[in-house]
């Protein structure tokens, strides 16, 4: 991981820890099973922090959890933050194929599993398994908890390590410390406009970083955040309206969920910010979500876990350069360089690299990949993000994405990315989803859409939105895609079923 250091404004638990001090009755956090205030948070956190000390776990020990959405999650992380350790998340719907990797990488000194996963996961691993209902019966038993010194937290110790989900891969660790993470909230909040007054509500997974970071955020504002988990779905539209919730950030599965609810049964709600990263949204459906959620500003971000958040289109100019992804955080900068690293003029396509205090450590234990992702400027020895992203930017440094590069491939002589495909696909209406899978040695570009429209109709009315060499030659009509556990589209999946089922 890189040698360079960051100014640390504050630890991660310093979040919480001025919450708590400026609003300690306030709510903090809420689950299915009820809330807890800033204080109680607070509270739990240091007998968490105290129960972590008892197991023998000390600064720079990995303390892995694999949880669903719940509140409990939260004190976890700042009681880890406050013992110096490293919090590792870990997605419940991960398997064991891609578990058992993480679980050597991470080698962590204790893990908290679901009660009825206890005996599974002490299969995979060495370390100690213990259930959340055993560890949260000693937890509460501690309260209050005594005073204790606080570990010595600098800005360059890890924080987090955040594992990025892999298709075939084994997934690797993004390494987040301190100093970077604290970086990102106060810059995400400061352009998103965040206050004291919001409701932000979490379906998105804890282990997934844009979920995860909604806890920092909401704590730096010193708002309310609402965990959703095992709701089922049709209730999510009841459960935001209820909550008052005030900021939604959602990725494109749960926006189109959200719309097709909203359509089903429209009414008034207290949503004023909707924000999307992860997958962009197609602008229909950002249209409808202005719908179903009448007054609401839409920021479209472009983020990746090695920064947290490349750049943000600000609430007040949500209408204005359709398409952009926004600009950089402030102290930050987005270069846009072509294959040979020379910066490129606006209006330019080349690969999107970041530069700024919120580009993180590198990646857990993989010097290889570190060098080739994290690279010094050879003019001022910065550190850029290589992202493997292409886009460009417009002449008053707005951020447009135009694909990643597993997204670009040549058909017919002609490059292109799924992109553009799938953007002109949700284009036409009554198409809900849309994904386009590459060609392959054994077939030709295939596009998959959920819509109740005819296949030869999507690509008709594809014909009239791209050049001819953009067209598939095949659209499958399917009723729903298969998910990533973070709610993006399984194109690994989603090829697989078309190659069983050619028809």
């Amino acid at each position: 991981m890189g040698d360079r250091t960051v100014t640390l404004e504050k630890p991660v638990h310093g979040f919480l820890d001025e919450a708590a001090a400026a609003a300690p009755g306030s709510p903090a956090v809420r689950d299915a099973r009820g809330a807890w205030t800033y204080a109680e948070l607070d509270g739990l956190s240091r007998a968490f922090e105290g129960w972590l000390a008892d197991q023998g776990v000390g600064p720079g020990d990995r303390v892995l959890v694999r949880l669903p959405n719940l509140r409990e999650t939260a004190a976890m992380l700042y009681g880890t933050s406050r013992r110096g350790a490293v919090f590792v998340p870990i997605n419940p719907g991960m398997k064991d194929y891609h578990l058992g990797p993480v679980l050597a990488d991470s080698e962590p000194a204790v893990v908290i599993v679901d009660d009825r996963q206890t005996a599974a996961m002490a299969a995979l691993t060495d370390a100690p398994v213990h259930g959340l209902r055993e560890v949260w019966e000693k937890v509460e038993a501690r309260l209050p908890e005594p005073a204790r010194e606080p570990a010595a937290v600098t800005g360059d110790a890890l924080a987090v390590l955040i594992y990025t989900s892999g298709s075939t891969a084994a997934p690797k660790a993004v390494a987040c410390p301190h100093a970077q993470i604290s970086f990102a909230v106060r810059g995400i909040g400061d352009m998103l406009g965040h206050t004291a007054d919001d409701v932000f509500y979490v379906r998105l997974p804890l282990p997934f970083d844009y979920g995860l970071f909604q806890l920092l955020l909401s704590a730096d504002a010193r708002a309310e955040l609402v965990l959703s988990g095992s709701e089922p779905e049709y209730t999510l539209l009841e459960r935001i309206r209820e909550s008052g919730t005030t900021v939604l950030p959602v990725v494109p599965a749960l926006a189109q969920l959200l719309v097709v609810l909203g359509e089903r049964d429209p009414g008034p709600s207290a949503v004023r910010l909707i924000t999307n990263t992860g997958a962009a949204l197609p602008q229909a459906t950002i249209d409808a979500l202005r719908t179903v959620f009448p007054g609401a500003k839409v920021a479209r971000m472009y983020g990746i876990t090695e920064c947290k958040r490349v750049s943000i289109m600000p609430p007040d100019q949500d209408r204005e350069r359709p398409g952009s992804v926004g600009l950089p955080l402030p102290g930050t900068r987005v270069l846009i360089l072509d294959e040979d690293g020379t910066e490129l003029p606006p209006g330019r396509t080349g690969e999107i690299v970041p530069v700024g205090p919120h580009v993180m450590a590198g990646y857990w234990r993989a010097p290889e990949l570190t060098a080739r992702t994290f690279r010094p400027d050879p003019r001022t020895g910065e550190t850029r993000l290589h992202t493997r992203d292409f886009g460009h930017l417009d002449e008053d440094g707005y951020l447009y994405f135009d694909g990643r590069r597993d997204d670009m491939f040549k058909r017919k002589g002609i490059r292109m990315s799924t992109i553009e495909i799938e953007a002109a696909a949700t284009d036409i209406p009554g198409v809900r989803n849309a994904a386009a899978l590459q060609p392959t040695e054994d077939r030709d570009l295939v596009l998959c859409v959920v819509t109740d429209l005819a296949p030869g109709v999507v690509l008709r009315e594809l014909a009239k939105r791209l050049e001819a060499a953009k067209v598939p030659s095949v659209c499958r009509v399917l009723d729903a895609f298969p998910l990533t556990p973070n709610g993006k589209t399984a194109k690994d999946r989603l090829a697989a079923l078309v190659e069983e089922d050619p028809r």
